[in-house]
Formats: structure tokens, sequence, C-alpha cells
């Protein structure tokens, strides 16, 4: 099988696995009952780092894997496991944490290689695309306006960034895609001799990153992610680690995994899974035409919680890496 095939079915895979909705989300009559002030932090520690692992690059058979489902077997058994305390804490984290010092730490290096210190970027599926997520804040003025003041500080130091495409944040983006040079497919400014994630520091030169891999699952998205995470911090950009809304692996085995890399490396972690306890369903619903996949899309009421905590914890990771 040739190196154009594969890719070609590589592109039509993911994207019906994790393609933007041509529909308006479906309304809720219940409005969230969280604030945000009752977004504030509850206090959190982190560990020393760990002794980052070097890069690996996946093949292209282990990308095609991420879109798969997992064995019902398997699935069914890991379900159906009562997961330890220790496991189970990512459940009880705060939806914004206290920010460690060791953010500032990553930025001062990243400004010393000449990271932007106006500009982020995000490695995530199609609802972390600009029209799903933080497009919004620079191309409508009233909601801008709406705003707490230090949010519209945040959008205002980091725009250019909220509605902007990139070869990271794409329908179907898996950790092991981000890791593998041909899923940008030369576009975005992306050379094929690089990855995505190389491509967008190169190209961006963020300072921050936020990380929001949605539901597709593989044996080694923890390692990819380890990887990617490492070279994050090679180059001084702040990784912002972030859990999600649904459970289509059925143990929670992704959202866990996350806590547990945002508590080895001493990283900020956006529990966004925590932001949804007050919605009926979690503010997910199943997509017509894609019902094989599950309640794992956010309706109107939980697109918004996104795009806020999401732009709050920015606006916290931000000012304690800066000082501003």
């Amino acid at each position: 099988m040739n190196r154009i095939f594969i890719l070609a079915l590589l592109v039509s895979m993911l994207t019906t696995a994790c393609q933007a909705d041509s529909r308006v989300n479906p309304t809720v009559t219940s409005t969230p009952t969280l604030t945000l002030e009752q977004m504030i932090p509850t206090p959190r520690y982190g560990i020393p780092l760990l002794t980052p692992t070097k890069i690996i690059e996946p093949t292209a058979t282990e990308i095609l894997a991420d879109t798969s489902t997992p064995d019902a077997n398997e699935t069914q058994s890991n379900a159906t496991e009562t997961l330890t305390p220790v496991l189970d804490e990512w459940m009880k984290q705060p939806v914004i944490p206290p920010i460690n010092s060791y953010v500032s730490d990553i930025y001062k290096k990243g400004l010393l290689l000449g990271n932007n210190p106006y500009a982020f970027s995000i490695f995530g599926d199609c609802q972390s695309r600009p029209d799903e997520f933080f497009g919004i804040f620079e191309t409508d003025q009233l909601t801008f306006n709406s705003l707490p003041q230090n949010l519209q500080q945040t959008v205002i130091n980091f725009t250019g960034s909220f509605n902007r495409e990139s070869s990271t944040s794409q329908d179907g983006t898996t950790p092991g895609g981000l890791l593998w040079p041909e899923w940008h497919r030369g576009e975005y400014g992306c050379s094929l001799t690089e990855t995505p994630v190389t491509c967008e520091l190169r190209t961006q030169r963020p300072s921050f990153v936020l990380i929001q891999i949605g539901t597709h699952f593989e044996s080694r998205n923890t390692e990819y992610l380890r990887a990617i995470i490492s070279q994050l911090l090679d180059a001084g950009v702040v990784p912002i680690l972030a859990t999600k809304a649904d459970n289509r692996e059925l143990d929670n085995r992704i959202n866990r995994d996350m806590y547990l890399l945002a508590t080895e490396f001493n990283l900020p972690l956006w529990n966004f899974w925590a932001a949804l306890s007050g919605l009926p369903d979690r503010g997910l619903y199943v997509k017509e035409g894609r019902e094989d996949q599950g309640a794992v899309y956010l309706n109107t009421a939980a697109s918004e919680i996104h795009r806020m905590t999401g732009l709050v914890m920015l606006n916290a990771v931000w000012r304690a890496a800066s000082g501003n």
C-alpha cells in the first residue's frame, strides 16, 4: 500500500469520526449552573518534574489504529474494573487549578528561545477548531464586550491565535497524528519532513499550548502525549492539559491519563469534565447519522462552558507565567 493511499484512507476515516457539524447544536432549556466565580480554583499541589522521554514518531499503521474502537471484550472488562482511589483523583480536581511557579520557568526559557509572548496554539480535534471553540472571541464584538476586563485583556494579548486554523487542530486529530509528518498534508505552511507539532512550533512560535485531544483511543496515546509534552518543554512552551467531556472508551482512561501526565510533569490541568456536572447528560448529545459514536458532541450550553472555562484557564496560566 503506497503512502498516498494510506494518507487518503487516513483522512477519510478521521474526518468521518470527528467532523464539524453543519447543523445548529441542539439547545437546552436549562442554563449552566456554574458561573465564573464558581470556577475559582481550590487547593491542589503538584509533584516534582520527572525526566521527559525522548521524542518518538508513530508509523502510519499506528495512526490509523487511533480511529478504531477498542475491542469489545477488552472495553467491557476495563469498564467494569473498580479504579483505585489514586486513579479516581482526576474526578476530584477543580475546573481551574492553582497554577504553580514552574510555568513561569518554562515561559521565561521560551522567551529566551524566541517564543512569541502574544501567541498560543491548540492541539485538538474538531471541537477545538475556531468555529467550534475560541474563534468567537475574535469574531464577535458583543461576546468580547461581555467578558470581564481581565479576560478581555487576555483576548487582546493573544489576538490572532483564537480564530486561527492550524495543522494541530483539525477534524480527527489524535496524539499519534500530531507526531506523523503526513497528517498536515503539506498545508498550513508545513513541510513534508516535519510533524504537525514541529511545524506549529516553527510557524506560530507559541508560548502556550492547550492540549485537548478528544474521543479517539489507541493503546499508545499516553506514550505519544508524553513525547509531545517533552518536545514542548524542550522548546520552552507551557503545555496546558485538558480533560474531555465524554467517556466513549467507557473507563475514563483518557481523562485519567491526562491527570497522571499533568501530575508527572507538574503541569496545569484544565478539568473541563468537572465543569459539566450541572448539565443534563453532561451537555452531550448523539449526532444524527453518527449514532455509533454515542453521546460525544457538545450541545449549546456545554459549548459555552467549554470556551469560557478554556479562556479562564488560559488567562490563569498566562498571568501566572508572565506575572501580568
